[in-house]
């Protein structure tokens, strides 16, 4: 996974720009030849498994694989949070591509034990569904003779540590193995502004920073006339403080009064709607929320800095 963040230069640049407004309310700046195996639907680890996997190394071709390749069913394009679109099967699971085998030719070099951790995607079955493109989907035929999905020349494999829909826990172990896009390239994130939105399925619409986290509100800051945090000291440790951002790196984000405000302790933080905005220590990850009503008095926030989910006084 390839992602670029902003330089520490940006945010100084944004702190010094956007602190000069003070006052909310007011505007805010061997293998045969791939051939095409996919019909139409309707939409609707050789050598570098990390270490530790217990899962094996062996690429002797002699060894016939654990088990011959799963069904693909009807192949569509999900979103992950972390790593942007990627390619999925009829079930939901990860479909991901070998940094060692080759697309043109189609060649795959994962044999054996490597077939075991990382389970080759049959060709037989597999249906181009919504976001994918019928031409890019191709065969290659494996050493033991069984024929093996490949979107765009490279090789479809799943991983056996993918225990349900939509996990992508294979995505850069050992620096080979990365989701397949629907190009048959690496699924990557592209750059994210500093601040975004995303439609969270339980919440709706909210912001997320640069890295994709969740950012909050704390009910008792205050925003007019000016704003002001009431989380200090040990609060801090699991509300970091969101840093400032310019307005034209945002996205969805309504801009007026998204500005920055200099704290008691001489840092700049950010706002929305003059509201102070936060990131989660108990997130994780990129699309965590568990921070959500924490005490009663944080809460994810909207587009228009309003707190998603509070009660309304």
């Amino acid at each position: 996974m390839k992602t670029s963040w902003r330089s520490a230069s940006l945010v100084a640049s944004a702190a010094v720009v956007l602190a000069l407004t003070t006052a909310c309310g007011q505007d805010g700046g061997s293998a045969t030849g791939s051939q095409n195996v996919g019909a139409t639907a309707a939409p609707g680890d050789v050598g570098t498994i990390g270490a530790g996997d217990g899962l094996g190394t062996g690429t002797d071709g002699a060894q016939a694989p654990a088990s011959p390749p799963q069904p693909a069913g009807k192949l569509s394009v999900s979103t992950n949070a972390e790593i942007g679109e990627l390619v999925t099967d009829g079930a939901g699971r990860t479909l991901y591509r070998f940094d060692e085998d080759t697309a043109k030719p189609p060649k795959t070099t994962c044999e054996a034990d490597c077939a075991t951790a990382w389970p080759p995607v049959a060709a037989d079955d597999a249906l181009a569904g919504e976001g994918i493109d019928k031409a890019l989907l191709g065969e290659v035929t494996r050493p033991d003779g069984t024929r093996q999905l490949t979107i765009g020349g490279w090789p479809a494999y799943r991983y056996a540590k993918d225990a349900a829909a939509g996990d992508v826990k294979g995505q850069g172990v050992g620096g080979t193995w990365y989701a397949l896009a629907a190009d048959g390239g690496k699924a990557e994130a592209a750059d994210r502004p500093g601040l975004s939105t995303r439609d969270d399925p339980e919440l709706g619409e909210i912001v997320v920073d640069g890295n994709g986290m969740t950012v909050y509100r704390f009910m008792k800051d205050e925003a007019w006339p000016k704003p002001v945090s009431a989380c200090t000291g040990a609060c801090l440790e699991k509300w970091p403080v969101v840093a400032p951002v310019e307005p034209d790196d945002t996205e969805g984000v309504v801009k007026k009064d998204l500005m920055t405000f200099t704290r008691p302790d001489g840092a700049e933080q950010q706002t929305v709607d003059c509201w102070p905005v936060y990131t989660f220590a108990g997130d994780k990850k990129a699309g965590d929320t568990n921070g959500q009503g924490v005490g009663g008095t944080w809460y994810a926030v909207a587009p228009d800095g309003k707190p998603v989910g509070a009660p309304r006084k």
